[in-house]
């Protein structure tokens, strides 16, 4: 009996488990990335180049691990959320100047760098943070920069699952859709009365 274990095993132990939703999780988040960056990326033959995701910010996977990652996925999105006015800030105190110069390294030794230090510590933080949960540099980037920033005015629910009609080929599984919600929202468009000849009439008395 599992007594207070929850959560599925998707039939992996601990380790292996964490690994594959971290992994799943930096997938989403780098489909995200533009289109520039796969312009060197290749498959393992080194000659077959990488295409960019036709759907950002979705993933197809079985509806078993995208109930399971869904959680995580949503932690690492508040973390990024929490850490945009801290980045905002910073980014408003750094200065423009170029690394190493006289102007900057005056900015380096005023009280300018202090600010803009005490302004990018939370930042700061959720970085160290994010990279300790998902272990991809690349994808806390995208999630700082591009993520993070959408959903700053929404208070939570940032994905969702979509069951898919086909089944996984080999073990009949069911397979999902894993998104973020947002950009491929269903628009619903509210119809309008139907305009009848009395209505045009009395509407010109």
């Amino acid at each position: 009996m599992r007594h207070k274990r929850r959560g599925r095993r998707l039939g992996r132990n601990s380790s292996h488990r964490k690994a594959l939703i971290r992994n799943m999780a930096s997938s989403l988040f780098l489909t995200e990335r533009g289109d520039e960056a796969y312009e060197f990326l290749f498959q393992a033959d080194n000659t077959t180049p990488i295409q960019p995701p036709k759907v950002k910010g979705r993933i197809v996977t079985t509806l078993e691990k995208a109930k399971e990652i869904r959680a995580f996925v949503e932690k690492c999105i508040t973390i990024a959320k929490n850490a945009v006015p801290s980045i905002v800030e910073a980014d408003g105190l750094m200065t423009s100047a170029e690394r190493g110069s006289e102007e900057w390294k005056k900015w380096r030794e005023g009280d300018g760098w202090q600010k803009w230090s005490a302004a990018n510590l939370p930042a700061l933080t959720a970085r160290r943070r994010l990279i300790a949960l998902l272990c991809n540099k690349e994808a806390v980037d995208v999630l700082l920069d591009t993520i993070g920033p959408r959903f700053t005015d929404r208070p939570g629910g940032y994905t969702r699952v979509l069951r898919l009609a086909e089944r996984r080929l080999g073990d009949a599984g069911q397979k999902a859709v894993f998104e973020l919600v947002g950009k491929h929202d269903r628009v619903t468009v509210e119809s309008a009365a139907p305009a009848f000849e009395e209505d045009a009439v009395a509407t010109a008395e």
